[in-house]
């Protein structure tokens, strides 16, 4: 990797890493699912001048179904229930056990697609899920509130979604512009997030401190644009392999944002079960590459 590949993929992790931090300090004034309607709403309308300035094509009916799934699942759904996790529990939890997508997408490969799996791939998944397992149960010793159990059910839930997303999109993603994909997804969430946000959360949220809004504004624009197109442009600069490795780095990052920032703290149990996910996850990724 060149300084100029270096460079791209820190701001990336640091950008990636501060989306739970930003996240969790709207939640702490406007309910999670009014966020983020308010939020892919707004977004929504720049993504369209982005795709129309660059002259995107529209994707084909097969592909324009999987971009709007790939909003349902990989974007609409894992978000809604990221941020009601961080309503609950940590940030830099939620960003862990969200990070363990890699390890749903590796077992539907292989379960649903029957693509064969090396062998220390396996390996990988066992300790990845056994750090997961392990979050869960030194937690409930610790004596896991209802709400606390909730956002582990929640943030899992949201790793799931995004895996079935990205999974069903997965045929497409080089046929469809890298724009008008982020525009079809941010369009669904928009809309699925509306909908739940009027069925769960009742009235828009009237006020909002400054925090909020900079949160509000840096999640749109800086996450949400920004992140996403350092990602594509890092993808073209380094291997994908060290890219998604890369991508390890943001849990650890956002726990220490969510530490700074916000004043959350972490047991040493959520650190033992960190590691071990996160080594878990770091075999997956060689595995794979290597195979």
């Amino acid at each position: 990797m060149g300084p100029g590949g270096l460079a791209i993929g820190a701001a990336f992790v640091a950008i990636w890493a501060s989306a739970f931090t930003v996240a969790g300090v709207v939640v702490r004034e406007w309910p999670p699912l009014w966020s983020l309607a308010i939020r892919f709403g707004a977004t929504a309308p720049i993504l369209l001048l982005i795709a129309l300035a660059f002259r995107a094509r529209l994707p084909s009916g097969g592909d324009a179904a999987r971009v709007a799934l790939l909003g349902v699942f990989g974007m609409g759904g894992y978000l809604a229930m990221a941020w009601l996790a961080m309503a609950r529990i940590p940030t830099g939890l939620v960003a862990l056990i969200c990070a363990t997508t890699p390890l749903m997408i590796a077992a539907g490969e292989s379960l649903i697609l029957k693509k064969p799996l090396p062998r220390m791939a396996w390996v990988g998944l066992a300790i990845g899920w056994s750090g997961v397992a392990l979050l869960g149960f030194l937690r409930a010793l610790d004596g896991l509130e209802a709400a606390e159990a909730s956002g582990f059910v929640l943030a899992i839930g949201a790793a799931t979604a995004q895996a079935i997303g990205l999974l069903i999109y997965a045929p497409a993603k080089g046929r469809v512009d890298m724009w008008v994909a982020s525009l079809g997804q941010t369009a669904v969430s928009a809309t699925l997030c509306l909908l739940l946000a009027l069925l769960l959360e009742g009235a828009a949220p009237r006020s909002a401190t400054w925090f909020t809004l900079g949160g509000l504004f840096w999640s749109m624009i800086v996450v949400g644009i920004g992140g996403y197109a350092l990602y594509f442009m890092m993808l073209k600069r380094v291997p994908t392999s060290t890219a998604s490795a890369l991508q390890l780095l943001a849990p650890p990052l956002a726990a220490v944002f969510g530490w700074a920032l916000l004043g959350e703290r972490l047991f040493l149990s959520d650190l033992i079960g960190g590691v071990l996910t996160l080594s878990g996850l770091w075999l997956l990724v060689r595995a794979r590459a290597r195979g």
